[in-house]
């Protein structure tokens, strides 16, 4: 039988009322506080991070190919997308879909308003599943099988600034030499919340418009859009491809070029990774200050156990079963309270957030249970090893002098 568990379990079972209740309540809500913090502080960073990535590789893939060039023109340097990874895409297993694009900037004017864009051709091949989870309104413009379309999809944003409505008739004058303009009309709007990056200024329409505007053959194009099955593999895809593709291809990884956003989300990794070190440094210090005076309370108790041969393990181990009572029952009272608030904001939405700042309209959840397990597993070890600080303070104690405390 394990006496420091039995008498653990007996002392646990009376309620402790006055200081020492107070304490043992103190001690639980500090672990389930931390953990519920932790819960959702890494809940909130996985919802920003999946939630930010989605929407840019969603918009523009995983990697992106284009022909080699020195300037920092919006229109890429054309060539023919007839590429191996086009042709054979069975051969690049980490490979899910491939699809061809060109810009050409230009000017929306009405009216009353101009307003600056960035016209994104995209062909037959564009993957509008991807796509529709950010088409707010209206449809995505439809392809024919001849000529091109006179369709285009434009932000939600961009239709606020120029008052433009679903079905309207817009004119876009393309900078080249001589100008070119088109008339043409809204299928439908677009939210991504990136309007730094596309809400802004970008517009979809017809890569046919841009071929025939820059007097392209059918098959040239301005770059390719790569979506990897696993986005953890890119790095290794993008060798894989790089491989069969002359030098002056240049292959850039979709988080490479928006470094700023992404740089931003693992500056969010970082913070709550400090916090996650703040919450345990708290919780540990706690628990130590609380089985301190577990055992100064108990001073006679623990004389008293030595004076009948009781070993100094024997009576740590007390204290330090009852310390893993309280940090069991704070890890449950914890997980309820941080998993229910992540519940309530995933279901409800109920803080918000200013979307032209973060992204996005609601702060985002997304549930990872391996994360929480880990979560519970790192607090209940680390702070059961601390527990062996406080108790190191038994060995000290002389049976005799602990029997006459007062």
């Amino acid at each position: 039988m394990n006496l420091s568990l039995f008498l653990s379990t007996r002392i646990s079972s009376h309620k402790n009322a006055g200081f020492s209740g107070l304490i043992n309540r103190i001690a639980i809500v500090t672990i389930a506080l931390g953990l519920a913090a932790a819960i959702v502080s890494f809940l909130i960073m996985f919802g920003f991070q999946e939630t930010v990535q989605e929407k840019i590789y969603g918009v523009s893939g995983h990697l992106q190919i284009t022909r080699f060039t020195l300037n920092n023109a919006a229109e890429e340097q054309p060539f023919s997308y007839n590429l191996d990874v086009v042709r054979n895409p069975g051969q690049y297993p980490a490979v899910d879909h491939v699809q061809e694009y060109a810009h050409k900037p230009g000017l929306i004017k009405t009216e009353d308003e101009a307003l600056g864009i960035l016209f994104r051709g995209v062909g037959r091949s564009f993957s509008s599943e991807r796509f529709a989870p950010y088409l707010k309104t209206g449809r995505f413009i439809h392809l024919p099988d001849s000529g091109y379309s006179r369709e285009v999809v434009i932000s939600s944003e961009i239709a606020r600034k120029l008052d433009i409505r679903l079905e309207d008739e817009i004119t876009v004058h393309f900078f080249q030499n001589p100008p070119r303009f088109r008339k043409l009309r809204v299928a439908g709007t677009y939210e991504t919340n990136l309007s730094e990056f596309f809400d802004g200024q970008m517009i979809l329409g017809d890569l046919r418009l841009v071929q025939r505007l820059n007097d392209w053959g059918d098959s040239v194009a301005g770059g390719l859009q790569v979506y990897i099955r696993d986005p953890a593999a890119a790095e290794a895809a993008m060798a894989e491809i790089g491989e069969k593709m002359d030098y002056d291809f240049f292959i850039e990884k979709t988080s490479d070029r928006y470094h700023t956003v992404f740089g931003w989300l693992g500056l969010i990794r970082r913070q709550v990774n400090i916090l996650l070190a703040i919450i345990l440094s708290v919780v540990c210090v706690n628990m130590i200050s609380v089985i301190l005076i577990l055992v100064m309370e108990r001073t006679q108790m623990v004389g008293m156990l030595k004076a009948l041969g009781a070993t100094n393990r024997m009576v740590r181990g007390m204290f330090i079963y009852q310390g893993m009572h309280l940090i069991g029952r704070g890890l449950l009272w914890g997980n309820l309270v941080g998993i229910g608030l992540c519940a309530l904001q995933w279901k409800f939405h109920i803080i918000t957030l200013s979307a032209s700042d973060y992204y996005m309209s609601y702060v985002p959840i997304s549930w990872h249970w391996l994360t929480i397990l880990l979560l519970n597993l790192l607090v209940f070890a680390l702070v059961s090893i601390v527990l062996l600080v406080p108790t190191a303070l038994i060995t000290r104690i002389h049976p005799i002098r602990a029997i006459r405390f007062d």
